[in-house]
């Protein structure tokens, strides 16, 4: 069962530079992740997601590749891959897998102008080792999917950061 995990950072770079740790996090096999996805509000209220993988690209390019073969067969490969593309490119924009994009703008309705909100659904994770390595980058849980004991750390976590980067720094003596 995967979990979800949205955590709300001031700006569209702060997300993007925690999902690209994650990313990295996920090489080393600290966490294995179904989908990571940036929701950002505009000034005017515009909701706007930042996917990882574009499904009308790869289908597209899927369909282009079955196309082509299809028309080779019947001796007319221009035609077979341009159908095979336009199918593919249809297939793929219909399709919709991970974290469901009306549930992610409707929660990023809630989001300050400005501030992003990064989707993270997780399917495996050593969840001491991954909170070690995103808390320094802050953020504030707006939902999660974690048990208690898990949310109330991750909360804990960022919430030191938070704390931490707003103290003045002590003066030299």
């Amino acid at each position: 069962m995967s979990d979800l995990v949205v955590i709300v950072y001031p700006t569209e770079e702060k997300a993007e530079e925690v999902r690209k740790r994650l990313f990295e996090l996920q090489q080393q096999y600290i966490i294995q992740l179904a989908d990571a996805v940036i929701a950002t509000k505009s000034p005017d209220g515009e909701i706007k997601l930042h996917q990882t993988i574009n499904t009308t690209a790869a289908g597209a390019v899927s369909g282009s590749f079955w196309g082509l073969l299809v028309g080779v067969l019947f001796l007319n490969p221009l035609l077979g891959a341009a159908l095979g593309a336009a199918g593919g490119a249809l297939g793929g924009a219909l399709t919709d897998f991970g974290i469901n994009d009306n549930f992610m703008k409707e929660l990023a309705e809630s989001i300050q102008p400005g501030s992003a909100a990064l989707f993270v659904l997780i399917q495996q994770m050593t969840p001491d080792k991954v909170v070690e390595q995103i808390k320094d980058f802050g953020g504030v849980v707006l939902q999660t999917s974690l048990d208690e004991t898990k949310e109330t750390a991750l909360r804990n976590a960022l919430a030191s950061a938070h704390t931490a980067s707003a103290s003045p720094a002590a003066p030299q003596a």
